[in-house]
């Protein structure tokens, strides 16, 4: 590598992100965030465990749901209902669906991540995420997040 190189990729900001729930609030964040750090000149990871990892799944992006927070999630029927009047006014607002999002992301050139030991406990493959997701162990992560100016578990 040469020194003109390594001089770029440590003037090049880098962040992640960490999304550990796959409900329309947990999911929208991590991507906002990172197509903003990318439209500002940084280079942008995502980090999906646990339920999060849901979101990068192959045909699940429409089945994210809002669960209003406290007792009234536990209502029967209610996510249902705040999910459909969560996404009426998202379109009202004109933001994107949540898989217009991560193709919005993959193209500017975010890293999509999907934790090993999550893929292991959930037994899925490689297979069962959307194109360009890449499996990584948590150590893996933290090796890159070490160097990150920014890292936030959204």
């Amino acid at each position: 590598m040469t020194t003109e190189t390594r001089k770029n990729q440590e003037e090049k900001t880098s962040c992640t992100f960490i999304c550990s729930r796959d409900t329309l609030d947990g999911a929208y964040p991590s991507l906002i965030l990172g197509l903003n750090a990318v439209r500002l000149g940084m280079e942008a990871t995502i980090f999906y465990t646990f339920m999060g990892i849901n979101v990068i799944r192959k045909n699940f992006q429409e089945k994210c749901r809002f669960i209003p927070p406290g007792p009234m999630g536990a209502i029967p029927g209610m996510s249902t209902m705040a999910t459909k009047m969560m996404r009426r006014k998202m379109d009202a607002a004109q933001i994107p669906s949540l898989g217009e999002l991560l193709e919005m992301a993959q193209l500017e050139g975010i890293k999509l991540v999907a934790c090993k030991m999550t893929v292991d406990m959930m037994g899925l493959s490689l297979d069962d995420f959307i194109d360009g997701v890449e499996i990584q162990t948590a150590e893996d992560y933290l090796k890159h997040a070490v160097h990150c100016r920014i890292n936030m578990f959204t």
